[in-house]
């Protein structure tokens, strides 16, 4: 199975790395138990084919229409560019803001009006940050499939957000797919896994840190 295949390299890799007991603070000031970085997988060869070869998978099988890529900056862009390579299509990217120089432009690489088109990108927490690339997208006349990412939260806020804005999102593996595995591989213990969903269902309750 995909989902857990993926989970595992991301754990070996520490792309993706539990510490219930001594919580990540995110910038937005949330605990967290989790740390995620899937630039890692860059830098690891063998896990980088899988991911690389099974975001081709999913937009194969769920956006058979796909026409262009645009990889979310920064950390979309590789994974778009490996996987484009991979599928023979073309690729871009869309840039957090409008360039101040040169041609201006936010969107990288050539897009035509209608054109049918997959975001790829790293992860998913909120979805604030794919769905302004979206929007970008739209506003230049694609035509947006919708989305291929690694790993996803599975986050209510996030999953209402995608919903609303009528983006549908596939990613390789989930938060609840990773946590499983790390209990089946002793990253962390058994008991653990009820607290990290305690987490991805309300980040902003820190009651699972006492637990």
């Amino acid at each position: 199975m995909m989902e857990k295949k993926i989970a595992k390299d991301l754990l070996k890799i520490k792309a993706v790395f539990f510490r219930p007991d001594e919580p990540f603070t995110w910038a937005s000031g949330i605990k967290s138990p989790v740390y995620c970085d899937n630039r890692l997988t860059l830098t690891a060869p063998e896990v980088r084919l899988d991911v690389e070869q099974g975001l081709a998978q999913l937009i194969k099988e769920n956006y058979p229409e796909a026409e262009v890529l645009m990889g979310t900056s920064t950390a979309g862009i590789a994974h778009a560019a490996i996987t484009a390579h991979l599928l023979n299509m073309p690729m871009g990217y869309v840039r957090s803001g409008a360039k101040d120089h040169g041609r201006q432009n936010q969107i990288e690489g050539r897009l035509e009006p209608g054109q049918k088109v997959v975001v790829v990108e790293d992860l998913i927490s909120t979805g604030g940050s794919v769905l302004e690339v979206v929007d970008v997208l739209r506003k230049a006349g694609a035509d947006v499939l919708g989305v291929v990412s690694i790993f996803t939260y599975g986050m209510k806020k996030g999953l209402e957000r995608l919903a609303e804005a009528k983006v549908k999102n596939v990613s390789l593996t989930n938060f609840d797919v990773v946590a499983a595995a790390a209990a089946e591989e002793g990253y962390i213990k058994p008991e653990d896994v009820q607290r990290l969903i305690a987490f991805r269902d309300n980040p902003s309750d820190e009651s699972w840190i006492k637990k």
